[in-house]
């Protein structure tokens, strides 16, 4: 009687298990087969996720200017503009400088983001699946050469009419007038609207990248069942 006593328990075991194990089981993304075009469309809300929870935080104030990871710093031939001037005591104005540099791609990137989204419906993904099991920026990636070129046209008037409504055009043409006018100096005239332009677009890349990273290593930061479906087939590369 205890021999089979045991397996009785071990069967009643089970079978009361069931019921739990099935309701777990529910709560698992079901694979399947994806094709192409569902691959597609969780990398599109994986992107689109890194522009509402990440690109978004580039258009708080301060979004660039204190993010070290996008922070718009002077290019190198307004390094030596930047040296020359603190040494002769307007450091406070090279300071306004790249500060209103940060605030214009601040205030772009807010006025912008709807032609990130934009472009992110748009995109066509040819071989999502290879992108899917590529690198942990494979889609960001994908995204910036997809789309680069059209967006710099797009978003460079944006990033002029930044400056103006900052005022960083007043403060750069004041400390480019003020340079100019030291002796043994040779003349600057940088095109500041193109520099920021790419800098402000190589932020949003990189904050688009930061939420991709997140989701393809972090089960909890996939918050739907198509992210979940998509991404659980790259954990198991």
């Amino acid at each position: 009687m205890k021999k089979l006593f045991i397996p009785l328990l071990a069967i009643c075991f089970l079978f009361s298990g069931c019921a739990e194990l099935q309701q777990v089981a529910s709560q698992l993304p079901q694979l399947g087969t994806l094709n192409n075009a569902d691959i597609a469309a969780g990398l599109r809300e994986a992107l689109d996720n890194g522009i509402d929870k990440q690109v978004t935080k580039l258009t708080q104030t301060d979004g660039f200017y204190k993010n070290q990871m996008v922070k718009i710093l002077l290019p190198e031939e307004l390094q030596k503009v930047d040296k020359t001037l603190r040494t002769v005591g307007l450091g406070k104005l090279a300071d306004e400088g790249l500060l209103m540099m940060n605030r214009a791609a601040e205030n772009a990137v807010k006025e912008a983001t709807p032609i990130f989204v934009s472009a992110v419906k748009n995109i066509t993904f040819n071989d999502a699946k290879n992108i899917l099991m590529g690198n942990d920026e494979a889609a960001t990636t994908y995204l910036k050469g997809q789309t680069n070129s059209q967006l710099y046209t797009k978003f460079n008037p944006v990033i002029k009419s930044s400056f103006s409504k900052v005022g960083a055009d007043k403060v750069w043409n004041n400390i480019i007038t003020q340079y100019n006018k030291l002796p043994m100096v040779q003349k600057v005239n940088p095109d500041l609207t193109d520099y920021v332009t790419n800098k402000a677009l190589e932020g949003v890349y990189k904050m688009i990248a930061v939420e991709e990273k997140e989701i393809r290593n972090n089960i909890s930061a996939r918050t739907s069942d198509l992210l979940k479906r998509v991404f659980a087939q790259q954990d198991n590369k």
